[in-house]
């Protein structure tokens, strides 16, 4: 049965509603620390250097969307008078200083403009302010081991539990920060290289072998927040999720002395898969 033009109009402009009723609706709906459905922008911000991130892409999303319609303005003037039947006798001219100075000048102070606020972001995230806690984190084939030095040198792993959601994700044993602390991250690498990245935060850094690597976030929510190694380790390295839990300082102090006695045995998992530990 053939359908008509109005028919596929219709079915086309249904289409079209719907996906974006998809996205606007993703976007508007999700959920803190976590990706969502027809997500089309940053994951929300929960610390300060993720709120510069975000400052900074609008930054140039505004400066990146009047370069194109001045180019495209340009464009159009071009084309609309200078062709051969608007102008039919063309200019013979061949420099105009005043232009060549501007089209120099004007974008070497778009660069400068944007470096300032650049080299700014940079050094907030690579300066790792004064910490109020320490953690090491350790990415292996394909899992992440967690140390915490300053509360009794504990050490567990986290590996991704397939019962739980968000799917590929959820794992059975989270990261646990305070909210509104510094947290310092040591990561490194036990066999490949691995990357440990946090959207929400604004942490990505690389895990590699052989040298510690420092980055910090500050959690200025509370709830869970998701992230994935960043860097291809082989076979499972789409199942290596990283998971925090964010909570109040008595929470936090409440679980440290739980995780005292729970991985005080240090029996820790040696390998790990998308299936599960293997012991």
């Amino acid at each position: 049965m053939r359908m008509s033009m109005g028919h596929v109009g219709r079915h086309l402009l249904g289409s079209a509603v719907a996906g974006l009723t998809l996205a606007t609706g993703g976007a508007a709906y999700a959920e803190l620390g976590q990706p969502a459905p027809w997500e089309w922008t940053l994951q929300q911000s929960a610390s300060p250097v993720m709120d510069n991130i975000v400052w900074f892409h609008n930054f140039l999303f505004v400066l990146i969307t009047l370069i194109t319609l001045f180019v495209l303005a340009l464009l159009v003037i071009v084309v609309m008078k200078f062709n051969a039947k608007a102008n039919p006798v063309p200019s013979r001219t061949t420099h105009n200083t005043l232009i060549e100075v501007a089209w120099t000048l004007v974008p070497v102070l778009i660069l400068v403009g944007i470096s300032v606020p650049s080299f700014r972001l940079l050094f907030l995230e690579l300066d790792v302010p004064k910490a109020d806690l320490t953690i090491k984190a350790t990415g292996k084939q394909w899992y992440w081991s967690y140390a915490y030095p300053d509360n009794g040198k504990f050490e567990f792993d986290s590996l991704m539990a397939q019962d739980k959601q968000p799917r590929l994700l959820g794992v059975d044993n989270e990261m646990v920060v305070p909210v509104n602390k510094v947290i310092r991250v040591q990561v490194t690498g036990a066999d490949v290289i691995h990357a440990f990245a946090l959207p929400a935060f604004g942490v990505k850094i690389d895990a590699i072998p052989g040298r510690l690597n420092e980055t910090w976030f500050k959690a200025t929510k509370t709830g869970m927040f998701y992230g994935q190694c960043s860097e291809l380790c082989g076979k499972d390295h789409a199942f290596m999720p990283i998971a925090i839990r964010v909570v109040e300082d008595k929470d936090f102090a409440s679980w440290v002395e739980t995780a005292k006695k729970k991985y005080a045995s240090g029996g820790t998992s040696t390998f790990a898969s998308a299936a599960g530990p293997t012991q």
